[in-house]
């Protein structure tokens, strides 16, 4: 491959794809929890496509996505286009002669030739009940909104729009623990999702299910996550906090923040819960300090 080219591919090709072909779009965790449960039905991809690689951390590490390690593992060849327009991309894909593509959590808007490249299309798992909750964040906004009731797993057939495409199958999914943490929401619904997918694949492609259009009307948005999202009013000992919190866990997390003397300070929660009808802040992490006890740091406040 061509080391000026935009388009990455893993060297080493050990894995043997199911009979049935198809290329897999994804890029986070939840892909993967999907491609794992896809391998258990015996059902492997011939061909991966994922974001590129970035730099992380303080250290602007190089890091792979989750679906290209795993993908590596496997012996999958692996397609990292910056564009998806970029004919280096484009030919491997047709040139593998697979019916259909699976997209879970790619990151991109797969643009209508490339659709048009699989003759019974690209089956999208979405992580919420569609028409609600299309766009980037349905679990996130499954916790925030407190949807008990409505939290599941849609497969639709891709079209250009946002999530908009018919749908030919869902799982209402229970909850029994509510409310969920968001990384245990994203491995229950990848799960179920992933089984899912593996149960309606022979189907679509023999023809035996229909997909059926969604009712715009009904239809509910998220958006994009922001860092700032996290901030929280630590006077208001609200449920909706709580909710946030947990939707938030990890990135972008929750915090708020404190006068320390001239000094405004950042305070990262750590560690909190819902007691008696209150949002209680347990542990913190202090801007430029450790994780410590609540109550400790504010009595070391100047």
């Amino acid at each position: 491959m061509n080391k000026n080219s935009n388009l990455s591919a893993s060297s080493t090709l050990t894995a043997h794809p199911s009979p049935l072909s198809f290329v897999f779009f994804g890029s986070s965790d939840i892909s993967v929890t999907v491609l794992n449960e896809l391998e258990k039905s015996g059902f492997l991809p011939k061909l991966v496509v994922t974001k590129t690689d970035k730099p992380k951390g303080r250290g602007l590490t190089i890091q792979k996505s989750p679906v290209k390690i795993w993908a590596e593992k496997k012996g999958i060849e692996v397609l990292s286009p910056i564009s998806l327009k970029d004919h280096l991309f484009i030919s491997p894909l047709t040139s593998s002669h697979s019916p259909l593509g699976i997209l879970v959590s790619y990151g991109k808007i797969i643009p209508k030739d490339i659709i048009d490249i699989f003759p019974m299309g690209i089956l999208n798992l979405h992580p919420s009940l569609l028409p609600l909750l299309r766009g980037p964040s349905p679990i996130e906004n499954t916790i925030l909104k407190d949807m008990r009731k409505e939290a599941g797993v849609s497969v639709m057939l891709l079209d250009e729009k946002m999530d908009e495409g018919p749908v030919l199958s869902q799982e209402k999914v229970h909850i029994p623990d509510w409310p969920p943490t968001k990384t245990y929401l994203y491995n229950l619904l990848g799960k179920i999702g992933g089984e899912l997918l593996a149960d309606i694949l022979p189907k679509w492609l023999s023809g035996e299910i229909e997909a059926t259009p969604q009712d715009h009307a009904e239809a509910t948005y998220t958006k994009i996550i922001k860092k700032t999202d996290g901030l929280i009013d630590k006077d208001v000992l609200s449920y909706e906090n709580y909710l946030k919190y947990l939707a938030y866990e990890g990135w972008p997390g929750t915090f708020f923040f404190l006068k320390d003397g001239e000094k405004e300070v950042r305070i990262k929660i750590a560690k909190a819960s819902f007691e008696n009808g209150q949002f209680k802040i347990e542990k913190v992490i202090p801007e430029g300090k450790k994780e410590m006890e609540y109550s400790s740091y504010l009595r070391g406040l100047k």
